[in-house]
């Protein structure tokens, strides 16, 4: 991913977007309970794409 993309700024709507996807994986035994909570701590700190993005990179992408 382009260094350009990983920079933009989110806002509330992508954050939320990225809680579904922890709270599918979640549920579907692709994360723990303590990584739950953790990735989503983080995705509500995450002020770039970037930041979100790390969050789900080791899953698959139609979680969403």
């Amino acid at each position: 991913m382009d260094s350009a993309r990983r920079a933009l700024r989110v806002a509330d709507h992508d954050r939320q977007a990225v809680l579904r996807r922890l709270h599918r994986a979640v549920g579907e035994g692709r994360l723990t309970i303590v990584e739950f909570e953790e990735r989503s701590a983080d995705a509500l700190a995450a002020r770039t794409r970037g930041d979100l993005d790390d969050l789900t990179a080791d899953l698959p992408p139609d979680l969403w």
